[in-house]
């Protein structure tokens, strides 16, 4: 019973870091030109199986308060539902911060294109660029840094 508390905590503080995050640096979350910081936590997966639902939680939250309306809010979370899972199974750290960059980039980066009338391949490389800013510059010294303490659960 001890455990599954634990594992509801972690992916419960996930959820409420990435969407405090997310809003907090709301500026440089939401549009073309994005970098959110939050995305960093999507290497978490790599950690725990619990910052999956955790992510999507999160994301989700974000999205309805981030005003691009139910495209971003479904499609938005489930991208990042979908990248979790890939850094999850992924092979080294590297597949693992490139899981969420290739996923956002193609999936938010078709229906923001969509929704603002903006061309796609212009949404898809400012996405991915701000993608691989949160998750190689950011997120790999995170997991890395998470792997050292005694949170990880790793030895």
């Amino acid at each position: 019973m001890r455990e599954k508390i634990s594992l509801l905590t972690r992916g419960a503080a996930i959820a409420a870091l990435y969407a405090s995050l997310t809003l907090i640096l709301q500026p440089i979350s939401y549009g073309p030109c994005q970098v959110r910081v939050s995305e960093a936590l999507t290497l978490t997966p790599a950690l725990w199986p619990e910052a999956i639902p955790g992510l999507f939680v999160g994301c989700f939250i974000a999205n309805v308060l981030g005003g691009y309306g139910l495209w971003d809010i479904f499609l938005g979370s489930a991208a990042t539902l979908l990248a979790a899972f890939l850094t999850r199974k992924a092979k080294n750290d590297f597949l693992a911060a490139a899981s969420p960059v290739v996923v956002n980039a193609l999936v938010v980066g078709f229906y923001m294109s969509y929704v603002t009338g903006m061309p796609t391949l212009m949404w898809m490389l400012n996405v991915g660029v701000g993608e691989m800013i949160a998750c190689f510059a950011l997120g790999l010294p995170l997991l890395r840094f998470l792997r050292r303490t005694r949170f990880s659960g790793q030895k």
